[in-house]
Parts: C-alpha cells; sequence; structure tokens
C-alpha cells in the first residue's frame, strides 16, 4: 500500500552554487529519502523486529509470525501532505498505526485520525469492497501508538481526540492512542528510546556531524543497544542519518534562497514604486510650477496694467487741471477719488519746483 507523487516547483536564480531548480530538486530527493528511510522506518521495515514490536504490545498473540505482518505505511512524499512513520496489518484483522516523536505534541492525535482513515481507505480500495452498499464492510480494527522519545515528564499513557480537543464534550467522534515513553529494559522499544538519546547526546558533543552518528553506532553497540541491527545495517544507517544532516544543509540553502529571492522581489516592488512615486511627484512639481508660475506672470501683468493706469490717469489729471478743470469734476471724469487726484496735482507741482 504506497503511494507516493513528489511536487515541483522551479525557479531559475542563482544561489549558492545552485540554482533554485537544483536546490529544490536535492530538497525534495531529501524529503524523500528521510521520510522513507528514517532509522525507525528502516528498523521495523524489517519484518523480523517488526513481529518484535507486535509481541510487545499483545504478548498473548504468540502465534503470530513475520509472515502474518504486512506493512501499510502511508508514503505519500508531497511535502504539504500527510504520511506516517509505520503502519502494519495483522492477518487482516488488525492495523496498527505507530508514529516516533521526539517533541511532544498533542497534534498527533488529528494527525492520527486521518492517517487511519486513509488506511481504511486504501485498504477498502484494495480489497475492492463498496462503501456505498447496504452490507457492511470488512476493515481491520484500529490500534494507534505514539513512541515518544523526548525528555518531558510525566507523559501520559492515553491520550484522546475527545478530550484533548472537545473538552470530553464531544460523542460524535473520538479516537485514542497509547502513548509508549518506555519499554522493558532490553526490548525493541526500549532499545530504540535508548538509542535516539545517545544520539541526542553526541550531537550535543559533536554537532550534526559524521562523527555523533559513528559515536552513536560505537556506543549503542557497546551498550548492546540495537547491536543486531547495527551491525547488520552499519553503512545504511550512517548513510541514513548523514543525509538527515544534508537534508539540514540543503532545507537551510533552500530556504535561505526562498528569502533571497523573496527579498530581490520586494526590493524590485519597492524600486517600481519609487519609479512611480518619483514620476508623480515630477508630474505634481512641475504642475506646481507651472500653477506658480502662471501666477507670478498674472500678477506681474496686473501690476503692470495697474501702473500703466495709474500713469494714464495722472497725466489726464495733469491734462485736465492745467485746462482749469476743479478736482472734484476731474475725479468724476477719470473715475478715482478726489484726494488721489490732488495727490497727483501736489506731486506734478513739486516735480517742477
Amino acid at each position: 500500500m504506497e503511494k507516493t507523487s513528489i511536487k515541483t516547483n522551479t525557479t531559475t536564480k542563482d544561489k549558492a552554487g545552485f540554482t533554485s531548480a537544483e536546490l529544490e530538486e536535492k530538497f525534495l530527493k531529501i524529503a524523500k529519502h528521510t521520510t522513507k528511510d528514517s532509522v525507525f522506518r528502516d528498523l521495523f521495515g524489517n519484518t523480523k523486529y517488526l513481529l518484535e514490536l507486535y509481541q510487545i504490545l499483545h504478548p498473548e498473540d504468540a502465534d503470530v509470525t513475520e509472515e502474518d505482518l504486512s506493512i501499510v505505511t502511508i508514503k505519500n512524499i508531497l511535502l504539504d501532505q500527510m504520511y506516517n512513520d509505520l503502519g502494519f496489518c495483522v492477518r487482516d484483522r488488525l492495523v496498527i498505526l505507530v508514529e516516533a516523536q521526539s517533541t511532544w505534541s498533542l497534534n498527533i492525535l488529528v494527525r492520527g485520525f486521518l492517517y487511519l482513515a486513509q488506511t481504511w481507505q486504501e485498504y477498502i480500495q484494495e480489497t475492492k469492497q463498496n462503501v456505498y452498499k447496504s452490507k457492511k464492510i470488512v476493515i481491520p480494527k484500529p490500534e494507534l501508538y505514539v513512541i515518544y522519545t523526548g525528555s518531558r515528564k510525566n507523559v501520559p499513557e492515553w491520550i484522546f481526540l475527545s478530550e484533548e480537543f472537545f473538552g470530553g464534550k464531544s460523542k460524535f467522534a473520538d479516537l485514542g492512542i497509547r502513548v509508549l515513553s518506555c519499554g522493558t529494559e532490553g526490548d525493541i522499544i526500549d532499545q530504540y528510546i535508548k538509542f535516539t538519546r545517545v544520539f541526542n547526546d553526541q550531537v550535543k558533543i559533536y554537532g550534526y556531524t559524521r562523527k555523533a552518528v559513528m559515536e552513536t553506532i560505537s556506543i549503542c553497540k557497546d551498550r548492546n543497544v540495537l547491536k543486531e541491527y547495527l551491525e547488520s545495517r552499519e553503512k545504511e544507517v550512517v548513510d541514513i542519518m548523514s543525509f538527515l544532516f544534508d537534508d539540514e544543509y540543503i532545507m537551510r540553502l533552500y530556504v535561505e534562497d526562498k528569502v533571497q529571492e523573496a527579498r530581490e522581489e520586494a526590493e524590485k516592488e519597492l524600486r517600481e514604486e519609487a519609479k512611480e512615486a518619483a514620476k508623480k511627484a515630477a508630474k505634481e512639481a512641475a504642475k506646481e510650477a507651472a500653477k506658480k508660475a502662471a501666477k507670478k506672470a498674472s500678477e506681474e501683468a496686473a501690476k503692470k496694467a495697474r501702473e500703466e493706469a495709474e500713469r494714464k490717469n495722472r497725466e489726464m489729471t495733469q491734462r485736465l487741471f492745467s485746462m482749469g478743470m476743479e478736482v472734484q469734476k476731474i475725479a468724476e471724469v477719470i473715475d478715482v477719488e478726489s484726494s488721489q487726484v490732488e495727490k497727483w496735482i501736489r506731486e506734478v507741482h513739486n516735480e517742477k519746483r
């Protein structure tokens, strides 16, 4: 039961030795590799260890063999779609979904609900059953588990969808997940949890390096933690874990590339906006300058007109006064105040003196 799809979205910008298309391709390849071949999946992809896991969960079911187990892990690798860590059926009567979780998150309840729905859907399709017919279909009974490898204390043994998300008030939808935060000394769950914690300790010392991987493997073999698995799959484990470091590196480059693209796009938009603003400002400035120039020209023309009118009225006043016309009469003829007429007459008289 495997479904694999890859989404691509490429650009052509160069960045840190890679084009965006190359970074995206590398990123997707890494996502495919790590989600398919994590140590957890690789370990329990071996039916020998898968049977050990099942026997821990159901010690009463002693007659189950490796041949009775079939892996049904969802392997949809679209980055924005779901996949789960491990799913397997037992004789088509029981489907068990297991997640390895190092960071505590109650969202696993929602993911588990979706994993189960998709697993059932694929089972129904493979067994050619029809949910729309009146006959009741046959589906395997579900069990969901989380193997918690983090450092959180007082982890509950069970978590329930209705309690955590609906305050225990919903009777319409519920799902329970059993949390396994430790195993019995030496069993496969106990060994896997110890393996992850040894690795975390080595990362604190050596960082995300090949040295941390090699030290983890060496320490675990010395402590008889997944020793048989590590001895038989050491090269693959080194490749898997080293690839996880490459994942971080390529992810960082990929993110940096996208950030740079966004920055350049933002700068381009700002430049365009600045150009438009400059054009608009230039138009406004030119318009304002034209207004000012027109106003100034109008004021100067008006001033000249007033001066010319005053000059003519002054001359007319002088002529009429020399002809013996009275001040009041002159004022009426040229339509000005008599005081202005008297002023012009005095000014002319003073000029002659």
